[in-house]
């Protein structure tokens, strides 16, 4: 029988990761399953039941290859031609955590719910945060082995 996840039963954990030296798809991975909840064996498509995380030092986040230089993100203005082009470079330079934001929303399914997870990742750009309150438990990319994120 499956046992379907109500929005009494959820319990929210909150995760600590310092992004020093981690690479930008491996580290947007990692975090898009645990605000999903993908990492915990109750897991329900269409409930939100992931877990805060908090990511600290993303100025110091890399990208591998040439990537920082010559990947390019768009975006529409809504008029006509108003495309807009940016490499992660400038967009790095300006906010430092955009870079791993967009990474995390686009392993994201579309639509609100999506919207409502996303809003559960913390991005600081130094190695102080707000949320020490919450004691986040902190996950080490070092020694991390995919089959053990943060399971229940």
């Amino acid at each position: 029988m499956t046992k379907f996840v109500k929005k009494d039963d959820v319990n929210s954990k909150w995760f600590e990761i310092d992004a020093k030296g981690a690479v930008v798809g491996r580290l947007a991975t990692i975090v898009s399953k645990i605000i999903r909840g993908k990492n915990k064996t109750t897991f329900t498509p269409h409930m939100d039941h992931g877990d805060f995380v908090v990511i600290k030092n993303v100025d110091q986040i890399k990208f591998t290859g040439s990537k920082f230089q010559n990947k390019k993100y768009y975006r529409h203005t809504g008029h006509p031609g108003g495309i807009k082009e940016t490499s992660p470079e400038k967009l790095h330079s300006s906010k430092p955590g955009e870079v791993l934001k967009l990474a995390v929303k686009r392993m994201l399914p579309d639509g609100p719910l999506a919207k409502k997870q996303l809003t559960k990742l913390k991005i600081y750009a130094g190695s102080d945060h707000p949320h020490n309150a919450q004691n986040p438990q902190i996950i080490e990319l070092s020694k991390l082995n995919e089959k053990n994120i943060a399971r229940n």
